[in-house]
């Protein structure tokens, strides 16, 4: 069954008033927050009675996506930037070729430049098995395509239309601490059950419409509107998606309206720091105003040209008086933001122009404050494996090195 146009309007008007009631409802230093999710262009995308819940690391993300696969009843949708045909790739392979058999719908999106390790066999397995598979912009000549700048980075997993996933990790065994890769990997992902998964399941159905050229219908069946669970204290989620194809930098704008709206303090995890002149500005004027801003970046980078053009920003941001700190434990990939412990981003979007511009990214914002007070004492921890950067120290850099940076610098657009 089809969901029609007036079902959905009226559906729309009914979530608006309800999200109003809640808004209005709220006092102390969410409502601040609470704005954000008011002024949003994307304002239908924010939704109440969700459950959600921080994944630390492919240790919990894994184990907890791979129980929820094999519970799929109707259908299972994935969409990754990075898949590899590991162990763990495997693993989830094989559950997607045993659900599909059972007669479960599967649909499988990969980006063609980030999975260059799917190969034919690896399609063919599953597609024998009634898997349907898709790259996203298939890439024809590698070296001269322009539509490797244009790339599907999300992470996406939608499971029946009530239980989804989104965040920073990929499919790969790099990213299970489990002593069989040399180098840590610390990330962080999100566990979505209630109506925002609905949301993500809409970004989701519209890259397979897209990449798969074909016209999947909105129906009851990909929308279980009326089988929802009801979490008693339920979050408000809002997803907020960007890329080629939209008409502002939504991702950038949320996170930069975050920061100018936070009072006491902002954390930011990312493993790639190259924004633009915008986005530092709005860091430096908050810090300047006494918020205090503190930035976790990788001591170790999987590219020192990107580290290089990163250290470029760093005298300036000491100089506002923000905190910069690098990771030591090893490589630092997750790309998180939390305001005044009352609000949580959890996204596949770096600080860089090519995730604000160019990429296909998602973020879910999460306005609740018991889960930013925990995903804020995460990012503390972190901290305790960290080195702070000190502007005193810094300013000591060689001349040649400081040359190198700026120089850099100037590539950052193109990276």
């Amino acid at each position: 069954m089809t969901i029609t146009q007036e079902k959905a309007i009226e559906l729309q008007q009914k979530l608006r008033q309800y999200l109003k009631n809640v808004i209005e409802s709220q006092a102390g230093k969410m409502q601040n927050f609470f704005k954000l999710a008011q002024n949003n262009r994307f304002e239908f995308m924010l939704s109440a009675n969700n459950a959600a819940e921080l994944l630390i690391n492919g240790e919990q993300k894994f184990p907890s996506l791979l129980q929820d696969l094999q519970l799929a009843r109707k259908h299972i949708h994935l969409e990754y930037y990075i898949y590899e045909v590991d162990k763990i790739g495997n693993e989830i392979a094989e559950i997607l070729v045993k659900k599909a058999k059972e007669g479960v719908t599967v649909r499988f999106i990969y980006d063609d430049f980030g999975s260059l390790g799917i190969n034919k066999n690896f399609v063919r397995k599953l597609r024998e098995a009634g898997v349907e598979i898709v790259p996203f912009y298939h890439i024809r000549w590698l070296l001269f395509a322009n539509r490797i700048n244009f790339r599907n980075h999300r992470k996406i997993v939608v499971i029946d239309g009530k239980t989804a996933y989104v965040g920073g990790i990929n499919v790969s065994d790099k990213y299970i601490n489990n002593g069989e890769e040399k180098l840590f990997w610390r990330d962080t992902h999100v566990r979505i059950k209630g109506f925002a998964a609905l949301v993500l399941q809409y970004i989701f159905l519209t890259d397979w419409n897209f990449c798969a050229n074909q016209n999947i219908p909105f129906s009851t069946g990909y929308f279980p509107l009326n089988e929802i669970d009801n979490f008693e204290n339920g979050q408000m989620v809002q997803v907020v998606s960007s890329g080629p194809d939209s008409d502002y930098q939504n991702i950038m704008y949320a996170m930069m309206q975050a920061v100018m709206l936070s009072q006491r303090e902002v954390l930011i995890t990312t493993p790639y720091f190259m924004p633009d002149t915008s986005f530092i500005d709005a860091l430096k004027i908050a810090s300047l105003s006494g918020v205090r801003i503190k930035i976790l970046v990788p001591e170790i980078a999987d590219s020192k040209l990107v580290n290089t053009i990163s250290k470029s920003y760093y005298e300036e941001l000491l100089e506002a008086g923000i905190e910069i700190y690098k990771y030591q434990k090893g490589f630092v990939h997750a790309k998180t933001m939390i305001c005044d412990e009352a609000v949580s981003f959890v996204g596949t979007a770096n600080l860089d122009q090519r995730s604000f511009d160019l990429n296909f990214e998602v973020h879910a914002i999460i306005y609740d404050e018991a889960l930013a007070k925990q995903h804020a004492q995460f990012f503390y921890k972190d901290l305790e494996d960290s080195k702070k950067i000190t502007l005193e120290e810094w300013r000591k850099r060689s001349a040649i090195t400081i040359f190198i940076e700026k120089a850099a610098r100037l590539i950052s657009p193109l990276m």
